[in-house]
């Protein structure tokens, strides 16, 4: 094997390492917006003003990525959302 290809294989074992996951949030008929802002405020670290868009933004669109990262650091967030009756899921 040569030294690009070596360099080339090591490129794509690294990208699949740290390729990055997203939690979606979805509408539901259930829970308040203040429900909703107050978990992704502990859950996800939001800011208000971050949970509200995000809370707005379900509303509207029906879903909204409300976190990013590797699937290790998301699936306890994801857990937690779940737990507090909300419907997400990590893609």
């Amino acid at each position: 094997m040569s030294t690009k290809e070596e360099v080339l294989e090591k490129k794509e074992v690294k990208s699949k390492e740290s390729k990055l996951h997203e939690i979606v949030l979805y509408n539901d008929d259930y829970n308040t917006f203040d429900h909703v802002i107050e978990t992704l405020i502990i859950a996800c670290e939001h800011t208000p003003e971050q949970a509200e868009q995000c809370a707005l933004l379900v509303h509207y669109k029906g879903k909204c990525t409300v976190k990013t990262g590797p699937y290790k650091d998301l699936e306890p967030r994801c857990g937690k959302l779940l737990e507090e009756g909300l419907s997400a899921e990590i893609v």
